[in-house]
């Protein structure tokens, strides 16, 4: 059976790349073939850089390999700059606006030898709008937001891996929807210069790819660790089933992958348990919130003073109650994440991984929206890192997964154990 280059795993296609079987420039024109062949019905990107990326292709199958991602094609969000291609972060302020330089995440993707395919789609700023990418596996349905091009270009096998940032929800809750893989890495750990602000205290760039090991692959570039490529596990992982104080929101779908996903993992060997949700924790997703709306009223505040007839209603109103937050309503608010995380990291000393909702259930209908962010909010307010594994389907045959946590720093441990349950769900 002839092999469909642009259906290859990034590690697949790394390995025919570097052993000089495949060329970069085969490899790139598979995927964009796959994008002109698509795009009109998923609208995954904003700009395609198809010849210069050719022409880097090219040079990189004259010359060495260059380095763990040799000749890979991937999606940047248009929410991180690009030195030649339009970066709008979503918005028609920023129409044909053309930054100097990469962002620190895409420069480090060059340096390890991706070829940038274009700019995926982000809503505006990273929040709210509903944008024009379909979801691919039935384009009545929403990919989620606000990475929604990153994760429909990813799942529609149109490049192996794609960037994208979270906020509250922005990568768990696309990759739930499209049925990919998305990780969110341990808050700081990496780089967001070059990257739109929404909320500081709370922007993480992390990535889509459809395997846990691609996932690692592009995580170990951007933190610069090598050794998270090593996902080799042979313990008993401890699995801390944790239904989260939003669990009367999970639909059927959710529910019974999560009853599955206990019973599985169990015959599997691993020491699985409930965790105690605690009662105070209801409070979190609005601090969270909070948070991001006072975060954003500052991040965003030439754009609101001077072009607040090119900004949504949706975003005006989060930006006009971030501003009636005050700056001790907010030193409040990210104690109290402290403090309450600081109670969630004893969680840690009795599990590996907690296993939870990436989102309520299957990809709302476009005309609604992108979807609830509820079930990543207190996670990206916790800074942890985070770990969408699609491993089912919903009642109209639209993915379902769950998310595996890990405290804070355990971005290793959180993807080789996310890898070993992933393997067993998948089987």
């Amino acid at each position: 059976m002839a092999i469909v280059l642009n259906r290859l795993s990034a590690l697949e296609a790394v390995r025919l790349l570097q052993r000089r079987e495949l060329t970069a420039v085969q490899l790139l024109r598979a995927c964009f073939a796959r994008i002109e062949q698509r795009e009109d019905a998923v609208h995954a990107w904003a700009a395609l850089n198809k010849d210069a990326a050719l022409a880097q292709a090219e040079a990189l199958d004259r010359g060495a390999l260059r380095g763990p991602l040799h000749g890979l094609p991937f999606g940047v969000k248009d929410l991180m700059d690009t030195s030649d291609l339009p970066t709008t972060y979503g918005s028609s302020i920023y129409k044909g606006h053309q930054p100097d330089a990469d962002a620190a995440v895409v420069a480090l993707c060059r340096e390890a030898g991706a070829l940038v395919a274009g700019k995926t789609v982000t809503t505006e700023f990273a929040a709210f709008k509903t944008p024009p990418t379909r979801n691919p596996i039935d384009p009545a349905y929403t990919p989620g937001g606000s990475s929604s091009g990153s994760a429909a270009a990813v799942a529609d096998f149109m490049v192996p891996f794609a960037l994208g940032t979270q906020t509250a929800a922005s990568i768990v809750r696309p990759a739930a929807y499209c049925g990919v893989v998305g990780f969110k890495p341990t808050f700081g750990t990496v780089p967001r210069e070059g990257v739109k602000p929404l909320a500081p205290s709370l922007d993480t760039v992390g990535c889509f790819a459809r395997t846990v090991p691609d996932a690692a692959l592009v995580a170990s570039v951007l933190m610069r660790d090598p050794d998270l490529r090593k996902l080799d596990y042979a313990g008993k992982p401890r699995i801390g089933m944790y239904r989260t104080v939003q669990w009367r929101h999970a639909l059927p779908e959710t529910r019974e992958a999560y009853a599955h996903a206990a019973e599985v993992l169990t015959r599997a060997g691993a020491d699985v348990r409930d965790v105690e949700v605690p009662p105070d924790y209801c409070s979190l997703v609005q601090r969270q919130s909070d948070i991001m709306a006072y975060e954003a009223c500052q991040a965003l505040a030439r754009e609101r003073a001077e072009f607040a007839g090119q900004i949504s209603t949706r975003l005006l109103d989060l930006l006009d109650a971030g501003a009636g937050i005050t700056a001790e309503t907010q030193r409040a608010n990210l104690a109290i994440a402290a403090e309450s995380y600081a109670r969630a990291g004893q969680w840690f000393q009795e599990f590996d991984v907690l296993l939870t909702p990436s989102a309520p259930g299957e990809a709302p209908l476009a005309e609604m929206g992108t979807g609830d962010p509820l079930f990543g909010r207190v996670w990206t307010l916790f800074g942890v890192p985070c770990l969408h594994l699609p491993f089912a389907q919903g009642p109209h045959g639209l993915p379902i997964g769950l998310q595996a946590v890990g405290r804070r720093g355990d971005d290793h441990k959180t993807l080789a154990i996310g890898a070993w349950i992933h393997e067993r769900l998948t089987r």
